[in-house]
């Protein structure tokens, strides 16, 4: 029986739930978790609307 072990997060290395593919002009090798990925949407995007709650908890 194999044992998956869960997938990281190239950046913050917390586990994925749903693991996000990073654009390629940001040079990222890795799956991304949703917090990461929404942190470079912004850095690379930047707005005014709020993707996701980025403030640590």
């Amino acid at each position: 029986m194999m044992c998956m072990n869960p997938e990281k997060c190239v950046l913050c290395d917390d586990e994925i739930e749903h693991p996000y593919l990073p654009m390629e002009e940001w040079k990222i090798d890795g799956h991304l978790c949703g917090k990461c990925y929404s942190k470079k949407l912004s850095e690379f995007y930047p707005g005014d609307h709020v993707r996701v709650d980025l403030s640590e908890k």
